[in-house]
């Protein structure tokens, strides 16, 4: 059934090649008939060349790819008997399966249709599946999981101006997917509670929820919990059917408690509800909290009693004071604290949090020009916090009095950020460069800066390799361009263009809103290529909304660059 590369379906002559998608395996898949008498015999190896007791036998032909450029290997033999062996029909299923791991998507489709052998092969060995939930899609559910048996991770994902999968649908597929381990809702608006808890009562082992803007309310929720015993991940967005006010159902704790490691909420009129269900959570090390409305102090402070292990909080646009930042501080393990738009939190919950959250690595501080955060509460976190290694600092006008007892108590600051920040002139930079011996990438946006302070990043900062200059009005291209000619390795990002706000939201919704904002750093290199694509482009459209979407796609500066950076750091030292 599988000695053969040519589609099933078609005896006219085709062709395909792989591109080793995700790093896998070299060489490629090709199947042809022409003129060459032995062209009808030929398969081409998708891993090393075999092993054969007689080379006499073996003929290895080498064939240019002219259209791809790629290099072939056609392996064939005839074993001393006239007749030719396939040897891909020889590898095992597994090894097969094994090859098509290594391929992308499309690569995986395409060699589907080789021939039925590896039809079936590529639908076994699919753990990844990811579908168009438009109400339709019910009446292919049984043949599509019949070929797809062994997903694993599941999306569903509408469009908002079509219908979405119901109930129904989702009870059928728990049925034929009972080992699925991760599931993600995008816009399924037909979906009730009805729903859910048939699907929670099939499939066992999910280990990961993500949900947005669905309209089950808090018993699909509720039975999520109570029998999906393994859940370690909660994300949940606009979930619209939960009731607003006093009458809203309690989500949790349930079963899902004991292992929860995540949980996520944006945009939720009732955040609070999920209330019992966070404090239940007693294994819980990552909590973020986006654009919820109500008072979170007293959620806050409850949390902080039962559950100690915290490692990472992101507070966004929440109503919260001193007195529930505070609280956080009784999570001594904490070590990634984002607080952005909390205009109510002052120095004196920083300082709370630098006394008894000595492990902190990454601070992330949007203070909305309140002026409600500065100096007083930056000097707590370096005299508290050595461990620190990345500082994002929005809205916020340290001085250099704070600044170099960063540099000199902070040996680990290797990423720092600073964006609309009136306090951050020539003096401050230059205090930078003496005192933070260890910062490899920083950012400046916005703030009154000159070429002065670009001669004094010159002589400083030893291990610097990036720097991104931004809405810097007194940094010239003469200054940049000096900064670079005296650091040749120095890797210097200059952009002038005047851009109205500076947001530090990291949720979806502040992505939206700041698409303009935050880019990630690029070499000048790449950035100019960008500025020509957009340009090369037109099609009668402004350039400005152009410019505008290109930049939209990569997120924010914050959430893009230095997570970047942070990834590029971990694989260095790890070598």
């Amino acid at each position: 059934m599988g000695s053969s590369l040519s589609s099933p379906s078609s005896s006219t002559s085709s062709s395909y090649h792989s591109g080793g998608g995700g790093g896998g395996g070299g060489g490629g898949i090709q199947s042809s008939s022409n003129s060459n008498p032995r062209s009808k015999m030929k398969s081409v190896s998708v891993i090393s060349p075999l092993e054969t007791t007689d080379e006499d036998d073996m003929e290895v032909d080498l064939e240019d790819d002219f259209v791809n450029q790629k290099r072939i290997i056609v392996i064939e033999s005839d074993n001393g008997t006239g007749n030719k062996i396939d040897y891909i029909s020889e590898l095992p299923d597994e090894c097969i399966a094994y090859i098509f791991q290594s391929l992308g998507s499309g690569d995986r489709k395409k060699c589907s249709l080789v021939c039925k052998r590896w039809f079936q092969i590529e639908g076994q060995s699919r753990h990844r599946l990811s579908l168009d939930a438009k109400s339709d899609l019910l009446a292919v559910i049984p043949s599509l999981f019949s070929r797809f048996d062994s997903v694993t991770k599941l999306a569903l994902k509408c469009d908002r101006k079509t219908t979405s999968i119901g109930d129904d649908a989702l009870i059928l597929i728990s049925f034929r997917c009972r080992n699925l381990t991760r599931l993600k809702l995008r816009a399924c608006r037909e979906l009730t509670d009805t729903g859910m808890i048939g699907f929670a009562k099939n499939c066992l082992n999910l280990k990961k929820l993500s949900c947005g803007s669905c309209t089950f309310g808090a018993k699909g929720m509720n039975a999520v919990l109570n029998h999906c015993a393994a859940l370690e991940e909660l994300s949940v967005k606009r979930l619209r059917g939960i009731t607003d006010g006093a009458a809203a159902e309690p989500i949790g704790p349930g079963l899902a408690a004991g292992s929860l490691k995540t949980i996520c909420l944006k945009e939720l009129y009732n955040g609070q509800c999920f209330g019992p269900l966070i404090v239940g959570s007693k294994k819980l090390k990552t909590l973020k909290l986006f654009r919820c409305s109500g008072d979170w102090d007293n959620l806050l402070e409850s949390i902080a009693e039962r559950v100690s292990g915290l490692v990472e909080v992101h507070l966004e646009r929440l109503q919260v004071s001193d007195r529930g930042l505070a609280s956080i501080s009784n999570s001594p393990n904490l070590e990634i604290l984002h607080l952005v738009k909390t205009p109510e939190c002052t120095n004196m919950a920083l300082t709370s949090i630098a006394a008894r959250c000595k492990l902190l690595r990454k601070l992330h501080i949007d203070g909305w020009r309140t002026n409600r955060i500065g100096d007083e509460g930056l000097i707590a976190i370096a005299k508290s916090c050595s461990n620190l290694q990345e500082l994002v600092l929005i809205g916020v006008n340290p001085t250099c009095l704070s600044l170099g007892q960063l540099g000199s108590n902070c040996l680990n600051l290797e990423r720092l950020a600073l964006c609309g920040s009136e306090s951050i002139g020539d003096a401050e930079i230059s205090c930078i460069a003496a005192k933070f011996v260890a910062l490899r990438k920083l950012c400046i946006k916005a703030c009154p800066v000159s070429d002065s302070g670009m001669e004094a990043l010159a002589g400083g900062c030893p291990k610097l390799v990036k720097v991104k200059i931004k809405k810097c009005k007194g940094v010239t291209c003469d200054g940049a361009d000096w900064l670079r000619a005296s650091r040749g390795t120095l890797d210097i990002n200059l952009d002038i263009a005047a851009i109205e706000q500076v947001d530090a939201s990291t949720s979806d919704g502040g992505a939206q809103e700041t698409a303009a904002e935050f880019t990630p750093l690029f070499s000048q290199n790449a950035a100019a290529g960008g500025a020509a694509d957009v340009a090369s482009s037109s099609t009668g459209r402004s350039a400005l909304p152009k410019a505008r979407l290109a930049l939209f796609a990569g997120r924010n500066f914050v959430a893009c660059t230095f997570g970047r950076w942070a990834n590029s750091n971990n694989g260095s030292h790890s070598n």
